[in-house]
């Protein structure tokens, strides 16, 4: 562990050829340029003992060690509160007129490019799909260029590769929601954001879709519904049951099923069979298992099948699951939620990292689900992929939902608001 005075000294040592006096000294001049209150102090304390504000412009004098004529500010407010985040980038246009370097400034908080940019690019997937130049950003108000950013991040491209056409599905209005939810809260860890009075429901043959940027209690979400974490308040109903005191399994039992974004960590056993994999969450129950004894015979036969019907390449049953590619270990877990008993289906990322021809049969699983008359929940960071498959869109941020948006033809620019922070 480095204290903060390490941190800083190493590089300048390194990169500039002063000797230690000389390096500290230069070091003591970025903490007070950054504005670290006693920074002879801090130069002996650890990250932990520092504020998030603190950190921040720690790493600002980090980067500032070797007189850059470019920094690249990389959301550089993330995770500070609103009063931290002004300070941060009052810091960085300080610095800026002071030294004379040019700033790339990477954000996804629009307000924030409006207000600190002096030109604006937007990427979509890799690729820059507009900018708005200089003389142009300067003309227009802070709401105009917000308004602009919006349309180029969400708008429809000509000849857009990933444009998509709307679900044509017809979700039973009339019928009983099968899911619902009400007011779930969950604590917040050291790792892991909570959750903060999510309510919506899901009703027969419908796509609920959860967007957001990652990180924002989505797989928190997935995982109080299926029982894997614990819930501080709110109520979980399926068929209008009261399942939120139940196990996993029992909510399993239920037909609340739920497939992890982790395929391999959590999702299956690497070293274990293909055919186990498929009956992971029935370990002890028959036909599959008679007074604790595996049945082989049962095992092969039915695993045989769901082979056959999910269309999973594998050189055998007995093959271990880690050797197959990441779309056949998702078809595993297809089959293995979606075989027998779903009422509810919960899907986490369901074709993140998978191939094009993977991507497109997982999707159309997906809708092969709705069509059966299951609820299915779907959280995707992929807003196309929402908008091909989901009736209603739901967008989460910070842990909580900051609003719905029914899929018709201004969905695409009502839920890209709503994730950056704006009203739909």
């Amino acid at each position: 562990l480095y204290s903060i005075g390490n941190q800083l000294i190493e590089p300048i040592r390194r990169h500039r050829g002063l000797n230690a006096a000389e390096a500290r000294e230069e070091a003591l001049k970025l903490l007070r340029l950054v504005h670290i209150p006693d920074p002879e102090r801090r130069m002996k304390s650890y990250p932990h003992e520092m504020s998030g504000g603190q950190r921040q412009r720690v790493m600002i004098a980090m980067a500032l060690a070797n007189d850059p004529d470019i920094l690249i500010a990389d959301e550089p407010t993330t995770a500070l509160d609103v009063t931290i985040q002004a300070q941060i980038l009052m810091l960085l246009a300080e610095l800026q007129r002071k030294l004379g370097m040019a700033i790339v400034f990477i954000t996804h908080k629009l307000k924030e490019a409006a207000a600190f940019g002096d030109r604006i690019s937007v990427l979509k997937l890799g690729r820059k799909v507009g900018e708005i130049p200089p003389e142009r950003f300067r003309a227009l108000g802070e709401q105009e260029i917000v308004s602009e950013i919006v349309e180029l991040m969400f708008g429809k491209q000509k000849d857009d590769p990933e444009a998509v056409e709307r679900p044509v599905r017809t979700a039973r209005a009339e019928a009983a929601p099968l899911l619902q939810v009400a007011d779930l809260t969950v604590a917040p860890t050291d790792n892991a954001p909570g959750l903060s009075s999510i309510s919506f429901d899901i009703r027969p043959g419908e796509i609920l879709g959860i967007a957001g940027i990652d990180g924002n209690g989505q797989k928190q979400l997935a995982e109080a519904l299926a029982g894997q974490r614990t819930s501080a308040g709110g109520s979980i109903r399926l068929e209008g049951a009261a399942i939120e005191t139940l196990s996993v399994g029992e909510r399993r039992r239920r037909g609340l099923r739920y497939l992890t974004d982790d395929r391999l960590g959590e999702g299956t056993v690497g070293t274990f069979p293909v055919s186990i994999n498929f009956f992971l969450k029935q370990v002890g129950a028959a036909p599959f298992w008679r007074n604790g004894v595996e049945q082989r015979a049962e095992i092969d036969k039915r695993a045989a099948q769901l082979v056959r019907e999910y269309d999973v390449r594998t050189p055998s049953l007995k093959t271990p699951v880690a050797r197959l590619s990441g779309g056949n270990i998702q078809k595993v877990l297809l089959a293995r939620e979606l075989a027998e008993g779903a009422k509810v289906v919960i899907f986490n990322k369901p074709t993140y990292g998978l191939d094009l021809a993977n991507t497109l049969a997982s999707r159309q699983r997906i809708r092969d689900t709705a069509a059966r008359g299951l609820a299915v929940l779907l959280i995707s960071t992929d807003l196309e992929e929402l908008l091909g498959l989901c009736d209603r869109i739901a967008v989460i941020a910070e842990g909580a939902l900051v609003g719905t948006v029914e899929n018709v033809d201004d969905a695409r620019t009502k839920v890209g608001r709503l994730m950056i922070g704006l009203a739909a």
